[in-house]
């Protein structure tokens, strides 16, 4: 969802998502916010990381707010009705309804346990905690605020 109606102030108090990040190349961390598309900060600490990227998200909302882009709302407030519309080719739509058939279920509560496997593998591999983390490296891993 975006919103438009709210003044700087009131966006920084909303509850966005922060995420931190070791940066194992140059030392230090970096850190963003999920729902900001490029809203990142670095820093030396942990603590100083987050600090920037308080001033880096007022100015992210600020640039926004000025140009009349949409912010988006932080991923806490969002509505979700549980509907996911997915495309997928033909074959894996035939696997999958099979696989289905085979274990007795639909074919939608089969995509859920499939789905909410392999999102738990995911996050005990340390990945999917943050959108720029495609690594399996735990020393990569994001912590999410």
């Amino acid at each position: 969802m975006i919103d438009t109606s709210h003044t700087i102030d009131e966006y920084l108090a909303l509850p966005y998502t922060d995420w931190v990040r070791i940066d194992v190349d140059e030392g230090g961390y970096y850190a963003g916010v999920v729902e900001l598309p490029g809203c990142l900060a670095d820093g030396e600490t942990r603590a100083e990381a987050l600090e920037r990227l308080q001033d880096a998200k007022r100015s992210w909302l600020t640039s926004a707010i000025d140009h009349g882009d949409p912010v988006p709302l932080p991923l806490e407030l969002q509505e979700y009705n549980g509907k996911i519309l997915v495309r997928a080719p033909k074959s894996l739509h035939r696997d999958l309804a099979q696989r289905a058939a085979l274990e007795g279920t639909s074919l939608n509560q089969l995509c859920v346990s499939y789905l909410s496997r392999a999102l738990g593998m995911a996050i005990a591999a340390g990945r999917g905690e943050s959108p720029m983390d495609n690594s399996a490296d735990p020393t990569m891993a994001a912590s999410v605020i």
